[in-house]
């Protein structure tokens, strides 16, 4: 496998090689009966999935969307991190690995790979996540360990620079949520990263989870401005992100339509025990492109939500803004009180 490749194409290939000889009705309908499941109540004593097919399935559905995620949230925490570099990487019920593909991404320049330990309750998972890591050529990820263990309270984690939880408090009891991210913030000796499925609940699971990691002495990197109480009222709004996704001929088969893309909505925290850089804001809301006005929805330092409008006559102010996106970080200075609200 050519490495040299960006690792979305190279997941793409690893994952399409991981189908052949797989028929595509039984490998719809497997995804199909895994997407029920994980949307409604997931037991916590046993893996959701239980042989190779059933991972094979879910992993070429669900990981590029997963990679895409994780991938955007440690752009920005990386953007607040600096020129820190994690040596030590562990992947809290990483199943196939899509958040190691993401680390190893976003590290690939480093000067020694980061050496990851995936650690999941699902043997078929592991053992798949083992295949890919080792088709895909990246060094990083044929290195990386691939540990059987029962993601909940009796977990024991050894120490590592970064910590990632991704997709995996909504499998879990709200007691073993909380004793999973208490252990998360006692084994990382840098940064955790928590990523949830961009719903209203998923968001309610981060802040839960960012509360505790700042209780736990942890700063906020991203996606706030700011290690203070969330400015959202709970139950009137949710803090999420979309990330763009390639679609596979899998993902039209399941879900149909036409599109070559779909978004994944994510909600997410990076928290870290050095005092990291954050965003002056952050652009939390799609940008509303109108005749000469930018509208941005901001979460700001002071704790506090704001439109900002950016006007055509703001000149380098403007241009930026046509070209930010939701989710990145923007500058903070005072709004122009002249410009039309």
């Amino acid at each position: 496998m050519n490495h040299s490749l960006p690792l979305p194409d190279v997941l793409r290939s690893t994952l399409a090689g991981l189908l052949d000889g797989l028929p595509p009705s039984g490998t719809a309908s497997a995804v199909d009966r895994l997407i029920g499941h994980y949307r409604g109540t997931v037991p916590t004593h046993a893996p959701v999935l239980r042989d190779r097919s059933d991972v094979a399935a879910y992993a070429a559905y669900r990981m590029p969307a997963t990679f895409e995620a994780v991938r955007a949230a440690l752009g920005a925490f990386r953007d607040a991190a600096g020129a820190w570099t994690p040596a030590t990487h562990t992947d809290i019920g990483g199943g196939t690995g899509s958040a190691s593909w993401a680390v190893a991404e976003a590290w690939q320049d480093a000067h020694t790979p980061v050496a990851t330990t995936v650690l999941d309750w699902a043997e078929p998972a592991l053992a798949v996540g083992r295949e890919l890591a080792e088709a895909s050529g990246v060094p990083g990820l044929r290195t990386a360990r691939w540990e059987r263990a029962r993601i909940g309270s009796a977990l024991a984690l050894d120490p590592a620079d970064l910590v990632t939880v991704s997709y995996v408090l909504n499998e879990l009891t709200a007691d073993d949520r909380r004793t999973l991210v208490d252990a998360a913030a006692g084994a990382a000796t840098g940064a955790v990263l928590i990523v949830e499925p961009g719903t209203p609940d998923g968001y309610a699971r981060v802040i839960e989870a960012r509360d505790r990691l700042i209780a736990a002495g942890f700063h906020i990197a991203a996606p706030c401005p700011h290690s203070a109480a969330c400015p959202i009222e709970p139950g009137t709004d949710w803090c999420h992100f979309s990330a763009r996704v390639s679609r596979s001929s899998l993902h039209r088969q399941v879900k149909g339509g036409s599109l070559a893309y779909e978004d994944e909505k994510f909600s997410y925290v990076a928290a870290t025990r050095f005092v990291p850089s954050p965003a002056g804001a952050r652009i939390v809301r799609r940008p509303q492109i109108r005749k000469g006005l930018v509208l941005l929805d901001l979460c700001l330092p002071d704790e506090r939500l704001r439109r900002e409008t950016v006007s055509k006559r703001q000149g380098p102010l403007y241009r930026e803004a046509r070209d930010a996106e939701w989710g990145d970080a923007w500058p903070t200075h005072p709004a122009d009180p002249a410009d039309p609200a």
